[in-house]
């Protein structure tokens, strides 16, 4: 089919409104508080053995590439550690979040915030034009070929896509992470417009993001139906202010502007699970340390 005629469908919103999406890897954050005054009071023997424990455990997961998780030391009030869990599968995630719990450090900690998400990659592309061509051949949506062509495109796309569904965390010094909304509201429904149009915006949107690929990784998650928000965005880098130059300039597209809400940033120094002691008892890793990967 013709990008002519690919775009008189798009535009004459006949396209199915919901876009095709590839999820990969179940992800878990927990920001923690430490309670400080308990701390302090605790026999130095116990918090030792806290410590040990803790840095083990971690140091352990961090090791598992795309099934790991890492530590990061979390600043402002939000809370003071965030560890992040990337595993295949949710049962996987719920082991993770269980050794956690049952660390003898979590006595000495308060859960300040949490976020469940899966990987989720967004095929608008893929969905116009496979929903342009069946709409074309005059195949019905939802009728046995048009379930059958959209199965082989999903297992295409998945193979092709297998190391951005399962990443291991990437190695950025800094990480931001956030959750965000499409609004729904009279003057600025997402969810109303054409798939056409919202290709559009995604297209321009992520124009922006790919100017900052070598400053900036970034991995989207999906949580509609998982959590409080519809989506969650972690950016690493190694430049925290490189965080702000891409978010402002990302306020400024259309997708963003008039469709985008934000929920709270946790912005954190990833820290090796063997220097966690050190971070619990007031020091910082040394400007310029590796900090894992």
């Amino acid at each position: 089919m013709n990008d002519e005629r690919v775009e008189t469908l798009t535009s004459a919103a006949e396209l199915p409104a919901v876009p095709l999406t590839l999820e990969g890897s179940a992800v878990l954050h927990q920001m923690f508080r430490l309670r400080r005054a308990y701390w302090r009071q605790a026999p130095e023997e116990s918090r030792r053995q806290a410590v040990d424990e803790a840095a083990a455990v971690l140091e352990e997961m961090e090791r598992q590439g795309e099934n790991g998780s890492a530590l990061y030391s979390l600043y402002g009030h939000k809370g003071d550690l965030m560890v992040v869990h990337f595993r295949k599968d949710f049962a996987a995630l719920k082991r993770a979040e269980l050794q956690v719990a049952k660390l003898r450090l979590t006595d000495y900690l308060e859960a300040s915030a949490s976020y469940l998400s899966v990987v989720e990659l967004g095929l608008y592309d893929s969905s116009v034009r496979l929903f342009s061509s069946l709409l074309a051949r005059g195949v019905p949506p939802g009728s046995p070929e048009w379930e059958k062509e959209t199965a082989e495109t999903l297992a295409h796309q998945r193979k092709a896509m297998a190391p951005r569904l399962y990443p291991p965390i990437p190695p950025g010094r800094y990480i931001c992470f956030y959750p965000m909304n499409r609004k729904r509201e009279d003057s600025a429904n997402w969810y109303r417009l054409p798939m056409g149009e919202r290709r559009r915006m995604m297209r321009d949107h992520g124009e922006i993001g790919r100017k900052y690929a070598s400053q900036v990784k970034q991995i989207v998650t999906g949580s509609i139906g998982l959590d409080d928000w519809e989506w969650g965005v972690d950016l690493f880098s190694d430049d925290p202010v490189a965080f702000k130059s891409l978010i402002y300039e990302m306020r400024f597209d259309e997708a963003s502007a008039l469709y985008a809400e934000f929920g709270p940033f946790y912005v954190g120094l990833r820290t090796p699970a063997a220097r966690i002691g050190e971070l619990l008892n007031g020091s910082l890793p040394l400007e310029g340390e590796v900090l894992g990967g």
